[in-house]
């Protein structure tokens, strides 16, 4: 079995060149990960602060929207519209509703 060494490698946001260790490609290979990172750490940690979310877009502040709960009346907050017909708990009834 060959040792692994650091490479090095162009980021593709920068431009810069950055390390990849031989730890990280160790750490890489164990998770399964087949493809070397592109983006160099510190574009790395910028993208994931700015971009989340199943469609990889920017994160967008949520709006939080006040409901009364439909089980024990209390007045709440939200991260979603809610649709009409359709129950809206606050976090202890959800809690205790998904509990069961």
């Amino acid at each position: 079995m060959t040792e692994v060494q650091d490479k090095k490698l162009a980021c593709k946001e920068c431009g810069q060149e950055f390390d990849f260790t031989a730890s990280e490609q160790n750490f890489y290979k164990e998770k399964g990960f087949e493809n070397e990172p592109t983006r160099c750490p510190d574009c790395r940690a910028k993208r994931k602060k700015n971009t989340m979310g199943r469609m990889g877009g920017p994160r967008e502040a949520r709006e939080s929207v006040t409901v009364t709960c439909s089980d024990c009346g209390k007045e709440t907050q939200v991260p979603f519209k809610p649709v009409q017909g359709k129950p809206v708990y606050c976090r202890e009834c959800y809690q205790t509703k998904k509990a069961r």
